[in-house]
């Protein structure tokens, strides 16, 4: 914004506000009277005293100096390639950022103009001639921690870039992986190679679990699902949907001439010290074909129970529980609410040299040592009931089944948990009670379930508050009062969220924690389940016995300052 010629540019910085109306005469003459006491700027006191905003004070100044005045929203829109000709710590040191050059000029933003030393240096520095506008402190501050982490990204991501390789699984077993780095690849590929190494890496940093690229009227949506929630991150031009799409199938090695079809490919990701799984999803739609990617970390799994969110009473219970000799304990929950997760840390805790523990995903989520993991691939007949009837010849004590989805692999689970063995697994259902009728409702008798069952657990991830940005703030009364909070309990809580930063994305949260619905198998429930009866009569007495409902163990969270009224709304349902 350039200056008022219509002022007078040597006016004082008070008669420009009160010019402009931005101040009153007795707002002036009172800090005029205080400013004989405490030797300040006028332009500080009009801000201390509340008469007027730092950005006003700062306009006054550009104006009684000639100078532009660059508003904030300006300042993030430098271009990195601009911003990276000063140095970070010089920029801090100075509270200066560039906002645009040429050959011969550079401009820049500077909270203190008059700064001859940091001017001299910053020529010297670039080269160039300096041309000096005027910004706020605040807006200086928060630019350079916006922009230079930006600049640390792409410098990042470019070095990642280099490292990457890919490999598709080989058609035989002997050849194992094929390096698909260079697969296809001609000159004219080379942008649409760049843009999915630098997809693929920001995804891992920015800690995806899932990329969604979809073709839109305009451009090209690509999304990430950070902590369970879609952020478009990227908008290529629609010209690049074929491109992506086709060497999205390459790397998978799927059949780039068949987009009638939905298809499902993998390939794995090498960068240093990090070995990533990616499933691929292809579906047809109106639009064209839309292209989904599960990013699944193979290094190592370093989740423990402690750490997934367990309550002390509730952790204890779980505990009692998975080193019983033998039954089964089920985890229920959607897709992508941490219910693997779960049960890898379980195994984890329990694993010994005495034990043999065995499992069957799809897929093989985390490689654990002394744990025998079998991968599903239903292509070649190894389902999840052919690998069962061949583990029973295989002396187990213990068994995780990744998934149970057919009666048959209900079946077997059930037998292995009535023959001596202990058995893990997950089911699809929305909370504790229901998964004992989903079982039944999958083929297995009442009686059966009732004698097999140990513990019930039901689910789900909310996000947790960012620390970097964590305030306090006034729940509204419809938050309270869907929460049945507008009591004495509710009075007496306190409610924080995120006020978004550079740490979390701007959307207020970074990570998330579980929040868990666990139904101990008592002899009345037990009794309950024999005579079939309904999951709102199991809920009832579970409950009198002490079970604590999602809902509730949300609540828990909110009350201890770790998540939001919003997640756990959109986490748990009303209970009625």
């Amino acid at each position: 914004m350039m200056f008022d010629k219509s002022l007078n540019a040597q006016g004082k910085i008070g008669e420009i506000l009160l010019h402009q109306g931005r101040i009153t005469e007795e707002q002036l003459r009172k800090c005029l009277n205080e400013q004989r006491f405490k030797k300040e700027k006028l332009g500080q006191l009009l801000v201390s005293m509340g008469f007027a905003v730092e950005d006003d004070v700062v306009w006054a100044l550009a104006q009684q100096m000639g100078l532009d005045y660059v508003l904030p929203d300006r300042l993030l829109e430098t271009h990195e390639a601009i911003v990276g000709l000063v140095p970070e710590v010089f920029a801090k040191q100075h509270l200066v950022i560039p906002i645009s050059a040429t050959d011969s000029t550079l401009h820049v933003a500077m909270a203190d103009p008059d700064d001859i030393v940091a001017i001299d240096s910053l020529q010297k520095l670039t080269g160039r001639s300096i041309d000096v506008a005027i910004a706020s402190r605040s807006s200086i501050l928060g630019a350079i921690e916006q922009l230079y982490v930006r600049i640390r990204k792409t410098e990042e991501v470019t070095e990642v870039m280099g490292d990457l390789q890919f490999f598709a699984e080989a058609d035989s077993e002997d050849e194992g992986l094929v390096d698909m780095s260079r697969a296809d690849m001609t000159i004219d590929d080379a942008p649409i190679v760049k843009l999915i190494n630098v997809m693929l890496s920001e995804a891992l940093k920015e800690r995806a679990t899932d990329i969604h690229v979809e073709m839109q009227d305009t451009h090209v949506s690509i999304r990430y699902r950070i902590d369970g929630v879609l952020q478009e991150v990227m908008s290529p031009p629609k010209t690049a949907h074929p491109g992506l799409i086709s060497r999205l199938k390459i790397l998978s090695r799927l059949n780039i001439a068949e987009k009638r079809l939905p298809q499902d490919g993998r390939f794995t990701i090498k960068a240093p010290g990090k070995e990533v799984d990616v499933r691929v999803s292809i579906l047809p739609t109106v639009n064209g074909e839309k292209v989904v990617l599960r990013l699944l970390d193979k290094t190592g799994f370093a989740m423990t129970l402690e750490t997934l969110g367990f309550e002390a009473d509730m952790l204890k219970i779980f505990r009692r529980w998975i080193i019983q000799p033998y039954g089964m304990l089920i985890i229920s929950g959607p897709t992508g609410s941490g219910k693997s997760t779960t049960l890898y840390a379980s195994l984890k805790e329990i694993k010994n040299p005495a034990d043999n523990l065995t499992t069957v995903e799809d897929p093989v989520e985390y490689h654990l040592d002394g744990i025998n993991q079998v991968q599903v691939k239903a292509g070649i007949g190894l389902t999840f009931s052919a690998a069962l009837r061949s583990i029973l010849r295989q002396d187990p004590d213990k068994l995780l089944i990744g998934e149970i989805r057919d009666p048959e692999t209900a079946d077997i689970a059930v037998k292995f948990s009535l023959t001596g063995h202990l058995v893990f697994t997950t089911l699809h259902a929305n909370d504790a009670p229901s998964t004992i009728t989903r079982l039944i409702d999958i083929g297995v008798p009442p009686f059966l379930v009732g004698s097999c069952l140990n513990l019930v657990m039901a689910q789900r991830l909310v996000r947790r508050i960012c620390l970097k940005c964590k305030t306090p703030y006034e729940a509204t009364r419809d938050e309270l009062e869907i929460l049945e909070l507008d009591n004495e309990r509710g009075r007496n809580m306190k409610f924080y969220r995120g006020k978004g930063c550079v740490h979390c994305r701007n959307t207020g949260y970074y990570g998330r924690i579980g929040i868990f619905e666990m139904l101990e198998m008592r002899q009345n429930i037990r009794r309950l389940v024999f005579n079939n009866a309904n999951q709102e009569d199991i809920r009832e007495l579970a409950m009198k016995q002490g079970m604590i409902t999602l809902r509730e163990a949300g609540i828990t969270k909110i009350q201890q300052g770790i998540t939001t009224i919003q997640e756990v709304l959109r986490s748990t349902v009303t209970e009625v």
